[in-house]
């Protein structure tokens, strides 16, 4: 069979996905079984795989889901209870009196404080929480679901402390093949992760430092009463300053500490200085802006939804720190479980290991119930209930809340997750054929040549926008690009990198994740009017990241211990 055609079948799981999801709109539950069973049958009658390794295969999927559960349900558990303890109302109404300033509040709920709840959550929740505290303190709805969308962008990668880095990529690469070349090279597999983790941090910042600014323009320009550009830039030093007091920590976080910790700490630390800075007037222009007078605003603006700051349920008042305690805890145990070895090996002690499933060599799992953030975040949920002396029923509400999202999300991923590491594991057969994604990346890499580093993140993008996931797009595309940069002789490392960053970017476009933040605001069925305007920031991230990644690799020579010398 010839190049192409192979590369073609290789590459239609992800075409037939892009087709189902965005071409004919069906739901993901829908869309990924027939996605999973094309991918099934091109491994056994095309590839040749034996049915035993796609079984085997299909059953380490289903156990690496195991993990990516756990973390989704400690995340949105926290998130629910500090909703019915009355913590989030608490941090709303602490928002509402910082700044009178329409631009200042922009920055700091929808970009520090979005940071920051999808380092500690992930999965679209910044959007949710961001766009109906922003109408709950008199942001069009509109306005608020874009500015949502828009932090959906930088500390992606490292949403869910850590979740796109730890699963995405780990289960999206041979880890095992890969590994024995870095041993040989007299290095170790997690070096190679912390490498990877590093190019994301520095390339994320330096990209992502204009996303306030960028925030801020979108906001005067469509929904001033000028519709100027004007009053944005007059915004500007304090745009960068908080761009910056997020990914200064943020890249030092990632480069030190590793992957769980960039956005969850970045986020507290941008968010106690730049709200510290606002309070005392710090750059903040002296002509304060706002909306034009609500009666004034054209109704493709508004919601269905009114928003008061009190309707979340509450027993008594929360004050300010103890809402924000629980964060500071999951921050502080991750460090702990992550900087001091033997801590983290207690943790990493209670595990179930599923070595050669069905007897298949290479084909291993494992579930680390304690170690993985899944844990930690369900114990400061039970610490929570104690701080804040909530009810029983409370906690058993925001379980069963919980519960149901994790019902939605591991529906699709018992699918895609098993889909992915059939692809990953298809180069053991019987027709000798390499990995198919290993065919579609040289392929691509004796058709594009080395310009591909400019085009890299578009292909992660393209991923999450199809997939509505980071993480997803890891798993599918990182072996993917992978090899295209081991065929090009070029930094796997940094090809990972930008398609870790250019995943984060798509998730600006990521349909699933507008539908959901226009949902918290009564927006639904105007998609189509968020995504015209988020396509432009999105343009912009995949094009800056993929300018760094071809000048860091055709003029600075930057390289990794697997490439040729």
């Amino acid at each position: 069979m010839q190049a192409g055609s192979l590369a073609f079948l290789a590459f239609s799981p992800i075409l037939l996905a892009a087709i189902l999801l965005v071409g004919l709109r069906l739901p993901a539950k829908r869309a990924m079984p027939v996605v999973y069973l094309l991918t099934a049958g091109i491994a056994l009658f095309a590839w040749d795989m034996s049915f035993n390794r796609v079984l085997a295969s299909t059953l380490q999927g289903l156990i690496i889901t195991v993990g990516v559960l756990w973390i989704i349900f400690g995340a949105i558990l926290l998130l629910n209870t500090l909703k019915y303890s009355g913590g989030i109302a608490t941090i709303r109404r602490g928002f509402a009196t910082i700044s009178p300033d329409r631009r200042i509040q922009a920055i700091i709920i929808a970009w520090l404080f979005g940071c920051f709840i999808e380092g500690a959550s992930g999965f679209g929740t910044p959007a949710a929480i961001a766009a109906p505290l922003l109408v709950a303190i008199g942001f069009p709805a509109l306005a608020a679901v874009i500015l949502g969308m828009l932090v959906q962008s930088t500390p992606v990668s490292f949403g869910a402390v850590g979740t796109p880095i730890i699963i995405g990529v780990n289960s999206g690469l041979d880890t095992a093949t890969i590994g024995a070349q870095l041993s040989a090279q007299g290095s170790s597999w997690a070096q190679y992760l912390q490498l990877i983790t590093s190019n994301v941090a520095i390339i994320h910042a330096i990209v992502g430092t204009v996303m306030p600014l960028i925030m801020v323009l979108m906001l005067t320009r469509f929904f001033g009463k000028e519709k100027s550009w004007k009053a944005g830039f007059e915004v500007l030093p304090f745009a960068l300053f908080g761009g910056l007091a997020f990914t200064l920590p943020y890249a030092a976080t990632g480069i030190f500490l590793g992957p769980e910790f960039p956005s969850l700490l970045g986020g507290l630390v941008g968010l106690a200085i730049v709200t510290a800075a606002a309070r005392a007037g710090f750059l903040v222009p002296k002509k304060t802006w706002n909306f034009a007078d609500p009666k004034e605003w054209p109704n493709e603006w508004l919601g269905s939804i009114e928003m008061k700051l009190d309707q979340l349920p509450r027993h008594q008042q929360i004050g300010a720190i103890r809402a924000w305690l629980p964060y500071v805890l999951v921050g502080a145990l991750l460090v702990i479980s992550r900087v001091f070895p033997e801590v983290g090996s207690a943790l990493k002690s209670v595990v179930l290991v599923f070595p050669d499933l069905l007897g298949e060599k290479g084909i291993r799992a494992d579930f680390m119930p304690l170690y993985l953030p899944g844990g930690i975040l369900v114990t400061v949920v039970l610490i929570t209930v104690f701080l804040h002396r909530m009810h029983a029923r409370s906690l058993v509400k925001a379980v069963g809340e919980s519960s149901r999202v994790l019902l939605g999300a591991g529906f699709v991923l018992l699918f895609t997750v098993p889909m992915v590491r059939i692809l990953i594991n298809s180069g053991v057969n019987a027709a000798a054929l390499p990995s198919m994604p290993i065919a579609m990346a040289q392929w691509v890499a004796d058709s594009v040549g080395n310009v591909y580093p400019l085009l890299a993140p578009s292909v992660g993008a393209l991923g999450a926008f199809i997939a509505g996931s980071n993480t997803v797009s890891n798993m599918m595309l990182s072996q993917f690009q992978f090899g295209v940069a081991s065929s090009l002789g070029i930094s796997g490392a940094l090809i990972v990198a930008v398609q870790a960053i250019g995943a984060a970017a798509g998730n600006m476009v990521a349909i699933h994740n507008v539908v959901a933040a226009s949902a918290t605001v009564g927006l639904l069925g105007r998609e189509g009017t968020t995504l015209r305007k988020t396509i432009w920031p999105t343009l912009y991230y995949v094009l800056a990241t993929g300018i760094i990644a071809l000048l860091a690799i055709t003029v600075f020579g930057v390289t990794d211990p697997l490439v040729p010398r």
